[in-house]
Formats: C-alpha cells, structure tokens, sequence
C-alpha cells in the first residue's frame, strides 16, 4: 500500500502570512462591530425621541379607551335602555302620546335592537291611537331597514300587515307573509293567521281551513291563537282537533262521557222504604 505524502514543513514567509491574515480578520471584525455601534448610536439620536414620543402617546390613547371611552360608551347605552324603559312604563301607564315623543330621539338613533324597539314601540303606539296611515309607515320603514335585527324587521312586517289589513292588496299579503308561515318559523302562528285570512278574502277557503288547522295543531303556538284558529278551521269544515279529550282538559272542562256509559258517574243509591 502506498504511504501517504509528507507534510512538507510550513517555511517561515508562509506563517507570516498566515499571521497577518489573522490579524486583518480580527481588525476587520473590529471595525464591523464599530460600525454597528455607530449605526445605532446615530439611529437612536435621530430617532429616538420621536420613537419616545410615540410610544407616550400610544399609553396615553390606551389609557383614554380604558378610562374614558369605555365607560362613556356604556353610559351611553344604559341611558338609551333607560329611555326605552321609562316609554314603556309610560304606555303601561296609559300615557301613550308621552311614550310616543320620548321615544322619537331614540328611534332615529341608528338600526341597532334598542333603536328598532323603540320604533316598533312608536308604531304601536300610532295604531292605538287610532293613526293607522301612519302607524303602518313606521312599521314599513322598520321591515325595510337591512340594518336592523332580522327578527325585528318581520315582527314589524307582520304588525305592518295587521294594523292596514283592510286596505291592503292581498295577492301582495300572500307574497309578504308565505316566507314565513312556515312551520318551524318563530312568527309562523301570527304570520300563518294572517296569511290564511288574505287566502279567505281571496275566495280560497280550501287553503285557508287547513292552514289555521295547521296552525290549531302545532304546538308551541300561543293558546289563544291556537284556540282562535281552531274555531276558523271548524268553520271551513276542517277539523283540528287531534285530541278531544287533551283539549277537554286544557279548557278545563272533564271528560266527556262514553258512549256506553263507561267513565259516567254512578246513580246515587236508591233509598230503602222503612218497614
């Protein structure tokens, strides 16, 4: 096997060189590290006081939204609900031309749920009154609004649809109201009633009857409404009761009597003659 070559030995020039190439490296790292140090001392003098400057002020806007927006904020809007409060106490009280004007600040302010009750409430309060044009105007300018809660704008186009019934195009009701009369819906018994009186003015009395049976039947429906539309059905010829005796017993009256007899009460006893 072949041996390796020998290291021939390093003369003296060469390791001179190898020194001084050190040593350019290490002054070269030197002067790096200067220049650095300059560099951020000259950034920190032309930059620093305006970098103090911005950071004092971003603590102090921070400080501004804690301490001051915030709370305004939230005083702001608990004086809004108090307005909406104070209004309803009003109505409650009978003093409904008061509510109404009170109301007006608050109605206009923006399309949030708080603004959009207030407008539903002012709406109300005109179709008490008797202001039924106007009544109707509210409550179409509310259902119009994209802005506000969606809930609130078809609770307001069904309250539309009832206060100007009478003078309204019922092939444009049915339209309005057919996206929600649909079972599942939360406004389905009142838009459902509602719908089913257009198809009765309509002269479809086949569609009415099994819509208020529809609606007679389903559960979750507020009694009365439910009560109300069972007559209607009836009325049509539709039937909608599923259960004479639940019903029986949801109205309060006892069960009705068997036909044979079963589930009526005794005879009282017959009394002996005294011998």
């Amino acid at each position: 096997m072949a041996l390796p070559p020998k290291k021939t030995a390093e003369t003296h020039q060469e390791k001179l060189q190898r020194r001084k190439d050190a040593e350019e490296i290490a002054m070269m790292r030197e002067v790096d590290d200067a220049v650095r140090q300059g560099d951020l001392a000259n950034f920190g003098e032309r930059y620093g006081k305006p970098l103090a400057a911005l950071v004092v002020l971003l603590i102090v806007a921070l400080a501004a939204y804690l301490l001051w927006w915030q709370p305004s904020q939230r005083a702001a809007a608990e004086a809004r609900s108090e307005t909406l409060v104070s209004a309803l106490d009003n109505v409650e009280a009978g003093n409904l031309q008061t509510a109404f004007d009170a109301l007006e600040g608050l109605a206009g302010d923006g399309s949030d749920a708080v603004a959009a009750n207030a407008r539903m409430l002012r709406g109300g309060i005109a179709a008490e009154q008797g202001r039924t044009e106007e009544a109707v105007a509210i409550f179409d300018e509310l259902a119009s609004d994209a802005d506000a809660p969606e809930e609130l704008r078809n609770l307001a186009l069904i309250r539309k649809i009832a206060t100007g019934f009478d003078t309204m195009d019922k092939a444009a009701v049915v339209a309005a109201l057919q996206p929600l009369a649909v079972p599942g819906e939360p406004f389905f018994g009142s838009a459902g009633e509602l719908l089913a009186m257009a198809y009765l003015e309509q002269g479809q009395r086949e569609q009415a009857g099994a819509l208020f049976a529809e609606i007679a039947k389903t559960e979750g429906v507020p009694e009365s409404l439910r009560s109300r539309t069972r007559q209607m059905a009836g009325l049509l010829g539709v039937d909608a009761i599923e259960d004479v005796d639940a019903l029986l017993e949801a109205q309060g009256v006892g069960q009705a009597p068997a036909a044979d007899g079963q589930g009526a009460p005794a005879a009282p006893p017959v009394a002996q003659p005294a011998s």
